[in-house]
């Protein structure tokens, strides 16, 4: 459970990586697409299952733009992504205005904390359910075969007759749903969001995903390697603090495991370039 959310956004990061590009805006597409659709059921305007699928259609629509931007307009995906995440960022403080908005409907808070016979939650089957269908995309369709063509090498995969623009729209597309139903799960399993909502998760998506063995690189990568990267990272966190450890410093071991991650991919790619 304490996973499900962190893994969810990861699977969508995952997708941008293996294109060579990277998604820095899954928190804040996160939290602008959770904050619109509580509001929108708040103050009475749609109800509950109409503001769940909002705020789904919001992740995709901010993904979607950010695809747009960087297939069609050239900008830099770390760059544009960041500055996306920091404009985002600032829409959710204004939403807000620093407060914290409690959710107290048990029919949206029921996602995010019930049960199902008492002892499996809705997330951990969220959580399942959206790594079968990712390993399905990346694996069986058409699709996730142009991700990996196009993250090894895009000019070949458009001489080859792939539409490269149309791979990375969707790619940042699938990033801004799975980060719109993060932010769903994570705010039905608070019962409440505020101006720093998910904030927590901003490296350790990208760590997960390279933990996993997705290369920064692009065109290597695999559903199961994410899904263990998600739980070992998670297994490392929450042992460490059960050992005792200073929260600090538990901060302090995430970052050296991105920085050995990134040192362990750079040398597999120097590798495989000297094969």
């Amino acid at each position: 459970m304490q996973a499900s959310v962190m893994g969810v956004m990861t699977i969508g990061l995952a997708g941008t990586i293996l294109l060579g590009d990277i998604d820095l805006s899954c928190v804040g597409i996160m939290a602008v697409s959770a904050a619109t659709g509580i509001l929108i059921f708040k103050n009475g305007i749609v109800p509950i299952p109409i503001a769940m699928i909002i705020i789904l259609i919001m992740g995709a629509l901010l993904g979607f733009v950010n695809g747009v931007l960087i297939a069609k307009l050239k900008a830099v995906a770390l760059i544009e992504t960041l500055a996306m995440n920091t404009l985002l960022a600032g829409v959710v403080l204004a939403i807000t205005r620093g407060r914290t908005i409690t959710i107290n409907e048990k029919g949206y808070t029921i996602l995010g904390q019930g049960k199902i016979g008492g002892f499996l939650p809705f997330l951990v089957i969220i959580f399942l359910l959206v790594y079968i269908i990712m390993y399905f995309v990346w694996n069986r369709t058409a699709l996730g075969r142009s991700l990996f063509a196009v993250g090894g090498n895009a000019r070949c995969a458009k001489v080859s007759g792939i539409n490269v623009d149309r791979i990375r729209i969707a790619a940042f597309t699938i990033s801004g749903l799975m980060a719109g139903l993060a932010g769903l799960m994570l705010s039905s399993k608070m019962g409440s969001i505020n101006s720093v909502f998910g904030s927590s998760y901003s490296m350790d998506i990208i760590a997960a995903a390279v933990i996993g063995g997705t290369s920064l690189a692009g065109g290597v990568g695999k559903v199961s390697g994410v899904l263990g990267g998600v739980l070992l990272l998670n297994f490392i966190q929450v042992g460490l603090q059960v050992f005792g450890m200073d929260s600090y410093y538990v901060e302090a071991a995430t970052g050296l495991i991105i920085l050995l991650a990134v040192l362990i991919d750079s040398f597999r790619v120097r590798l495989s370039n000297k094969e």
